[in-house]
C-alpha cells in the first residue's frame, strides 16, 4: 500500500451549507502534503473528518489500507490551528496525561517527553503552567504533544502560528526530520513560502471543491508559461527589441541586480530557450537568464481568482 490516506467522494453538509462536495484525495506515504485553500474552503471540515471529530455524510476515508476506524486515532497526531491546552495545568502533568490518552504507558510517555524537551531545549518548563508561557512557548508544547507517540500520520494546521522566525525554522527542521523517519505529514497553511520549502504534494480546495491535486513539480509544470526573465547589457536597445519582437512576446519585468541592464520578460511560445539565448548573445552581454517557474502563491491566486 503506497498511500497512507485515501479520501473517497466525501460529502459534508451543515444544514443547507455544503462544506465538502465529493472530495477525493490521495496522500502518499512519506510525503509532506500541502492542503491549501482560502478561509472557508472546507479544509478544517476535512481535517475533522480524518480525525473522526465529525463524520462524513457520504463517502469514506481509507487509512493505511483500512476503512477509517476509532482505533486509528492512536496512529494520527493532530496540531489544530486553535490550540487546546489547559491553561491552569502544569506542562509536564498535562503532557503525560495527553500522551497516555494516545496509548503510551506513563513510563514510555515520560521517556519520550524528556527526549523532546531536551531536543527543543525546554527542560525548565516541566513545572510551569501553560498560562505562564508565551504563545510561542505554548506552541512548542503543543507540537511535542502532537508528535511524541510517533504517529504514522501528522496533521499540522498552521504550525508556525505564534512563532518568531528562529523558532519557526526549528520546527520546520523538525518536520523534515520526522518525514525522514517515516512519518507522513498533512500540512495546512496560508504561508505559501512554507509550502515551497516543505511540501512535495499539494491539493487546493476552494468553495468546497477540489481544484488541484498532485505532485508539486507536476502541478508547476502544468502552470508554467515558458517565460524567461532576461537581463542584457547592449549598446543597441532598439535593434535588440526589433529582433526579439519578431519571434517572441516581450514585456517588462523587474528583478534585483547589481547591473544597470535592460530587464525583460520574454515568452517563448513553442521555441526552445537556446533560440532566445543565441539571439541575445549576438546582441549584447547576457547578465541574467532565468525561467519564470510559477510559485505556489502564483498558482493559488490564479486558480482561486478564476
Amino acid at each position: 500500500m503506497n498511500n497512507i490516506l485515501e479520501v473517497q467522494n466525501v460529502v459534508k453538509q451543515y444544514g443547507d451549507y455544503v462544506a465538502l462536495n465529493k472530495i477525493s484525495l490521495t496522500v502518499p506515504k512519506g510525503s509532506i502534503y500541502g492542503l491549501l485553500g482560502p478561509n472557508g474552503a472546507g479544509k478544517t471540515s476535512l481535517i475533522r473528518i480524518i480525525n473522526q471529530i465529525t463524520m462524513p455524510d457520504s463517502g469514506e476515508v481509507i487509512f493505511d489500507g483500512e476503512k477509517l476506524q476509532p482505533h486509528h486515532v492512536q496512529y494520527i497526531g493532530y496540531l489544530p490551528e486553535e490550540r487546546g491546552l489547559y491553561k491552569s495545568m502544569k506542562v509536564g502533568e498535562q503532557c503525560l496525561y495527553l500522551a497516555q490518552m494516545k496509548g503510551l504507558s506513563k513510563a514510555e510517555a515520560t521517556k519520550q517527553l524528556h527526549y523532546w524537551f531536551d531536543r527543543l531545549e525546554i527542560q525548565g518548563w516541566w513545572n510551569k503552567k501553560i498560562q505562564e508561557l508565551s504563545k510561542g512557548m505554548a506552541q512548542k508544547i503543543q507540537f511535542v504533544v502532537c508528535v511524541l507517540h510517533k504517529p504514522k500520520l501528522l496533521i499540522f494546521d498552521e504550525p508556525f502560528s505564534g512563532f518568531d522566525p528562529v523558532n519557526a525554522n526549528i520546527i520546520k527542521d523538525e518536520i523534515l526530520e520526522l518525514q525522514k523517519q517515516g512519518s507522513t505529514i498533512i500540512f495546512s497553511t496560508h504561508r505559501m513560502e512554507s509550502v515551497e520549502e516543505l511540501c512535495d504534494h499539494i491539493a487546493l480546495i476552494h468553495e468546497s471543491n477540489k481544484l488541484i491535486e498532485g505532485k508539486l513539480t507536476d502541478v508547476k509544470k502544468e502552470y508554467r508559461t515558458n517565460s524567461f526573465e532576461v537581463g542584457i547589457l547592449t549598446d543597441n536597445v532598439e535593434g535588440l527589441m526589433y529582433d526579439i519582437t519578431q519571434k517572441f512576446t516581450v514585456g517588462q519585468t523587474n528583478f534585483k541586480s547589481l547591473n544597470d541592464e535592460l530587464k525583460l520578460e520574454i515568452q517563448l511560445g513553442t521555441a526552445a530557450p537556446n533560440e532566445l539565448l543565441h539571439l541575445l548573445t549576438q546582441r549584447g552581454q547576457v547578465t541574467h537568464f532565468l525561467e519564470k517557474i510559477p510559485s505556489v502563491n502564483d498558482i493559488f491566486i490564479k486558480t482561486v481568482s478564476q
